[in-house]
């Protein structure tokens, strides 16, 4: 139970450490899109990125998958940056197309989990479960992503619902100004 109390408390720090900004750039474009009362639709995306970056985790923990990590880490800023560029062409009322941030989500995750993996490798044990704790990990890390996006969606109520800001505005400006920090991480974490 220690086990699991750890690893959840590192999913938790994954996600709520000033280190993860890029994890927090991610989330942050990723749900730009919603508003408060789509909160349901928001958990089942925070919930597919949870599912592809607990798989590839897993993948690579068991090393059934190994990636450059210099390259892992340059195509986590590029997820953001992808996820704000579909946020400035899509049409907000369009149900199909937010369908396909599910997807995005999902895809997206896959290779976040990639970046986190060689660090909870090497923590792991010899002699403990490790399903156990990608368990707590990942409970870890879904808590606080809940967490994250209620605060984004609370602040996008209160600046599009009630000081009446256009919810296009709302979008571009939070997909704008994480794209630029993303192409910044971008750059200084180039592979070749």
């Amino acid at each position: 139970m220690e086990d699991l109390q750890f690893y959840f408390e590192m999913g938790w720090q994954h996600i709520m450490a000033l280190v993860a900004l890029d994890h927090l750039l991610f989330i942050l474009v990723l749900t730009a899109i919603y508003r408060l009362n789509n909160w349901k639709q928001v958990l089942v995306l925070v919930t597919a990125f949870t599912i592809g970056h607990s798989l590839t985790l897993a993948l690579s923990v068991y090393e059934l998958i190994r990636v450059n990590s210099r390259l892992v880490e340059f195509l986590i800023p590029c997820t953001i940056i992808a996820t704000a560029f579909f946020n400035a062409v899509q049409s907000l009322d369009s149900g199909k197309k937010l369908r396909l941030n599910y997807f995005l989500a999902l895809f997206f995750g896959l290779i976040h989990g990639l970046g986190f993996a060689n660090a909870i490798r090497f923590m792991l044990a010899s002699d403990q479960h490790i399903g156990w704790a990608l368990f707590g990990f990942n409970l870890g890390l879904e808590a606080g992503q809940i967490v994250v996006v209620t605060g984004i969606l609370m602040v996008c109520y209160i600046v599009v619902d009630k000081a009446a800001i256009a919810q296009k505005w709302w979008v571009r400006i939070l997909s704008s100004v994480s794209a630029m920090m993303a192409i910044w991480m971008a750059i200084q974490r180039w592979p070749w």
